[in-house]
């Protein structure tokens, strides 16, 4: 293979991954991308619409013809497999990397078909001999989740299990063949990994809950996770150490076609149904035309084990992707290995998955150029610690030390100084602001904070020149996991602390009524934030409410005293 300059063949070159590859790629000289499918004009308008500097070559290709002929036409140095589902490639799934080895080219494929991935060992002892290599599953899993896997655990003595899923945009795009798929496997029995063992379990009858929420960013809901057939289920437990429990889900949206799918999935278990499949074009329909709320999609990777010292452990890490790039993060791992193969650094021979090849810190360096976030939880938090350190987390560091000081200042911390009020001027807010108890207008409004706390709670008494009112502040659980709680009475909200620019965001989430939950969509809003100016602790609240209107809005500034 020369050194300079690679020649890429990407079969599914303009569908939806293997156009995210093309993408990721494409600003690189060096690199000949051929986009290659079924359709020559589709690859062709494919290539019309993509810029960059990588020499693009649109290509017609069939999986189904002869392969190697194919292949040896393009003089590829490289064969990269997109086009899926591995799930559905018949009785001769690997000819097309048979057909490369032929044609003395390297391989990678995104497969998430478990049985494709633990296949391709059969190819070892052939590439070998050539000195190629075979990288099967170079995708979000089992590339990303076994990276991050071994961040989490690297200092761990036992590894009691470990949980990730993916939650993909409510607007993905992917294809109507991925459903098939999905479609194909589900209520059906998969292999899993529990108690230390091989166990087998049923796709889509087992559902956990979790919440995407990076430190620091605003969060994704709380969403509902399936368990799903991917190539993580055997390919994890051969971490060191050993997790006794693997389990891997995903939360398919909108909320109402999960459902379905999963009562579906019961009646394939039961034998109330052969299969899902048939319904797959149904549900391709669905998921195109019922695709509504913000495009973020998001990954978690979560573990729970005993340190070196004996102690328990417990941590997660997040990733949430904007706009639309989730579907760009199972290609990276493809383009990290192109990329590094142009600085002569190739994987070693040999036929394997791909799910040792990349470091957490290569996956992190491709999303420093996206829009996506990511960042690590440790829960071992001690008994009696502030809130906001806890749903901070690693960004809690991050924030300036005025803002850290205040809200890690001992129980009975008193803090004074001035405010400026302005109040909603309807009757309904002025009902709603005398019910809380918040300050009547003013400027230059004297203000103090007590803030006590008893055990994992704070209370926050404020004073506005003697109109005072409270509320209990805590670290969210359950439910409200990652989460603020405020309480004032009985009305709880959930809220996201956002680190933007210096300031930290509240940012409303949910909330409860005397337990119950309510609509998002009366939630208040307002812009709500602390900031640092002159060196001292600032505040600004403003609250509205829907149907409502302005309630009101205070902001000033603080300064600790002694206790009054």
């Amino acid at each position: 293979m020369r050194e300079l300059t690679l020649k890429v063949l990407i079969i599914g070159g303009y569908g939806t991954f293997g156009g995210r590859l093309a993408y990721l790629l494409a600003d690189e000289p060096r690199l000949t991308l051929m986009i290659a499918g079924r359709s020559l004009h589709k690859a062709d308008q494919f290539v019309a619409g993509l810029r960059g500097q990588a020499t693009l070559t649109p290509l017609e290709f069939d999986r189904d013809a002869d392969a190697e002929v194919q292949i040896a036409e393009t003089g590829a140095d490289i064969v990269v497999d997109a086009s899926g589902p591995f799930q559905a490639y018949g009785h001769d799934p690997y000819r097309v990397v048979r057909a490369a080895l032929a044609c003395g080219a390297g391989y990678i494929d995104l497969a998430d078909d478990p049985a494709f991935v633990k296949g391709i060992a059969e190819f070892d002892a052939d590439a070998k001999k050539r000195s190629l290599f075979v990288l099967s599953g170079a995708s979000t899993g089992p590339a990303l989740t076994t990276a991050v896997a071994r961040k989490l655990t690297h200092d761990l003595r036992d590894l009691h299990s470990l949980t990730a899923g993916i939650a993909p945009s409510p607007h993905p795009g992917v294809g109507r063949t991925a459903i098939e798929a999905i479609a194909g496997y589900a209520g059906k029995p998969i292999e899993v990994w529990r108690n230390d063992i091989a166990a087998t379990a049923h796709a889509f009858t087992e559902t956990r809950r979790f919440r995407i929420a990076p430190p620091g960013q605003l969060p994704m809901r709380r969403l509902t996770f399936s368990l799903v057939d991917v190539p993580d289920l055997t390919l994890l437990c051969r971490l060191e150490p050993r997790p006794r429990e693997v389990w891997f889900g995903a939360a398919p949206v909108p909320a109402g076609y999960h459902a379905l799918l999963r009562l579906l999935a019961r009646a394939t278990k039961l034998g109330l149904l052969p299969s899902v499949r048939p319904l797959a074009p149904l549900m391709a329909f669905v998921t195109r035309r019922l695709a509504w709320g913000a495009n973020r999609g998001g990954m978690f990777v979560d573990v729970r084990g005993t340190g070196m010292q004996g102690q328990a452990i417990h941590r997660s890490w997040h990733l949430v992707a904007e706009g639309g790039v989730g579907t760009t993060v199972p290609a990276i791992p493809a383009a990290i290995l192109l990329r590094n193969g142009l600085r002569n650094i190739w994987p070693k021979a040999g036929a394997r998955p791909a799910s040792d090849e990349i470091s957490l810190e290569e996956f992190e360096s491709v999303f420093d150029g996206l829009d996506v976030v990511t960042g690590a939880r440790s829960l071992h938090v001690p008994d009696g610690s502030p809130p906001f350190p806890k749903v901070l987390a690693d960004a809690w560091t991050d924030l300036p030390p005025r803002i850290r000081d205040l809200h890690c200042a001992e129980s009975g911390a008193y803090f004074s100084g001035l405010a400026s009020v302005s109040r909603g001027r309807s009757l309904a807010a002025r009902l709603v602001a005398k019910l809380v108890g918040f300050p009547p207008a003013g400027r230059r409004v004297s203000v103090s904070v007590r803030i006590d706390r008893r055990g994992d709670k704070e209370t926050w008494r404020r004073d506005f020149a003697g109109k005072k009112f409270k509320s209990e502040l805590s670290a969210g659980e359950k439910r409200f996991a990652e989460l603020l709680c405020e309480r004032f009475g009985p009305i709880r909200f959930g809220i996201a602390l956002v680190h933007d620019a210096g300031r930290l965001r509240y940012r409303m989430h949910k909330w409860t009524f005397l337990g119950l939950p309510m609509p998002r969509w009366l939630l208040p809003t307002g812009s709500v934030y602390e900031f640092v100016e002159d060196d001292r602790f600032n505040f600004h609240v403003d609250i509205t409410l829907p149907l409502i209107g302005h309630v009101v809005t205070y902001r000033g500034w603080l300064e600790e005293n002694a206790a009054s």
